[in-house]
C-alpha cells in the first residue's frame, strides 16, 4: 500500500489578530463520523465564539469544509489548503474566532486560518503511516548502542526494551529496509546479532 501522512496527535494552537483570536486545534481521524463528533464538541465548547470553522480529509473518502458565517471563500477552504499541500489525511481541523471588533478583509481572513490550521498541523506533527516488518533484536548489553543506532539509520522505530540477561528490543523497519537491516547487524557483529521477523503491521510512526 502506498505510505501516507496522517496528524500524529491532537493539538492546539492559539494567536491574536487585530484583535481577533484565533483557536486552532488539530485530530487524527478514521472516519467522517469521527471527524463531526470533533467538531460538535468544539462547538459546544465555544459556543460564544463568532465563528467554528472547520475542514476534514479521510483517505478514499469524503473531503468536507465550512467557512461558518464568515465570506465565502475565506476559512474552510484555506484551511483544508494547508492539509492537501502538505499531504496530510485521516484529519479534522476546526478554527475557533473570536471576533475583535475590526475587519480583517478578505485576504486577511484568508491569511488568518491558513496559519491557525498551518500552526495546530505543526504542534501535531506527521506521522507516515506504511507497511512495517516488525522484529526481535536480542543483543548484549556491549552491543545495545549500535543495535538502536541501526534502527535509526534504517528508518526504524524503537518500539520496547525489554533487559533481562541480555536486551531484546522490539522495533518495527520499514518493510522495503528490512532485509539489508538484518543483513548489516549480521555482519557488523560477525554473527552474534540475529534479527527475528515477527510479523508484518500497517500503522503511523513519525517519519525521520
Amino acid at each position: 500500500m502506498t505510505e501516507y501522512l496522517v496528524p500524529t496527535k491532537p493539538s492546539e494552537t492559539q494567536f491574536t489578530e487585530k484583535r481577533s483570536t484565533f483557536i486552532g486545534r488539530v485530530w487524527p481521524v478514521q472516519s467522517e463520523e469521527e471527524a463531526r463528533a470533533r467538531i460538535e464538541e468544539t462547538k459546544k465548547r465555544h459556543y460564544d465564539a463568532r465563528h467554528n470553522c472547520w475542514c476534514y480529509l479521510i483517505k478514499d473518502g469524503p473531503v468536507r469544509y465550512s467557512d461558518d458565517g464568515e465570506p465565502q471563500g475565506t476559512a474552510g477552504q484555506p484551511m483544508l489548503g494547508v492539509f492537501q499541500k502538505e499531504g496530510v489525511t485521516n484529519v479534522c481541523c476546526v478554527v475557533t474566532r473570536y471576533f475583535g471588533g475590526v475587519l480583517l478583509g478578505a485576504g486577511g481572513l484568508v491569511r488568518a486560518y491558513a496559519r491557525s490550521a498551518k500552526d495546530a498541523l505543526d504542534a501535531a506533527g506527521r506521522s507516515a503511516v506504511r507497511r512495517w516488518m516488525a522484529m526481535e533484536v536480542p543483543c548484549s548489553y556491549a552491543q545495545f548502542e549500535e543495535v538502536r543506532r541501526a534502527v535509526f539509520h534504517f528508518g526504524g522505530v524503537e518500539e520496547r526494551v525489554d533487559y533481562g540477561a541480555d536486551v531484546l528490543l522490539s522495533v518495527l523497519i520499514p518493510e522495503g529496509q528490512a532485509g539489508e537491516f538484518v543483513a548489516h547487524l549480521f555482519d557488523a557483529s560477525a554473527g552474534t546479532i540475529e534479527a527475528l521477523e515477527a510479523g508484518e503491521v500497517f500503522r503511523a510512526a513519525p517519519p525521520e
